[in-house]
């Protein structure tokens, strides 16, 4: 009887340890698709940016181009927002880095934490692309960091965004991008909103472009 006991207990140990084991293996894993998922996005940025139909690049820059710098990938800056719809928000015109202004309309506050501290950013539905069905679930999350200036673009950085089901919205900042006017002159891009600026470092997604 003892020992039937003592077998029936090292049963129970043994597969807790195989439970925890392939819980580790399941998190590990997630950790690796999230990682490939970030690489994809930086893999397909260049792609577009060597192809001549779809880069922002003039030709003296595009011919030499090698690659786009980010940073390294990081799961830290993939966050889980809290998304409060604003509804009765006022349609507003954005400026931009020419004449052009961008119709738009807050569609929403993202409230999120980041690198330990509390944040939140609006984020904008463009009423110029309402009609373009393309873009009838996009949304737009321009914003400012403490890189700025620094590690990346003075005026700030992109995210393209798609309208959640529920009220989670997940930001991946490893997927942050340049205006395309940092490229070229030639395009018209929308002013980060000073309401945008996140008083913290975002040490991920793309850096400053070297025209050097």
């Amino acid at each position: 009887m003892k020992n039937l006991l003592l077998l029936f207990v090292l049963v129970l140990m043994a597969c807790g340890q195989g439970k925890k084991y392939h819980d580790q293996e399941s998190k590990a894993n997630s950790y690796s698709d999230l990682v490939a998922s970030i690489l994809d996005y930086q893999e397909e940025q260049n792609e577009s940016f060597r192809d001549p139909d779809s880069s922002p690049l003039p030709d003296k820059y595009r011919k030499d181009f090698e690659g786009l710098d980010f940073f390294e990938p990081d799961t830290t800056y993939i966050v889980k927002a809290k998304f409060e719809r604003t509804p009765e928000a006022e349609p507003f015109f954005m400026p931009t880095t020419t004449d052009r202004q961008t119709h738009e309309v807050v569609y929403g506050i993202a409230h999120f934490t980041l690198n330990g501290e509390q944040h939140q950013l609006e984020v904008y539905q463009s009423l110029d692309l309402m009609d373009d069905e393309e873009y009838e679930d996009y949304l737009f999350l321009p914003f400012l960091d403490n890189t700025n200036g620094e590690e990346t673009y003075g005026g700030g950085r992109y995210i393209d965004l798609s309208i959640p089901d529920g009220d989670t919205l997940v930001i991946d900042f490893n997927k942050a991008y340049n205006p395309y006017c940092v490229y070229n002159k030639k395009y018209s891009c929308p002013l980060v909103p000073r309401q945008n600026y996140l008083r913290t470092k975002v040490r991920a997604g793309v850096k400053n472009f070297n025209k050097d």
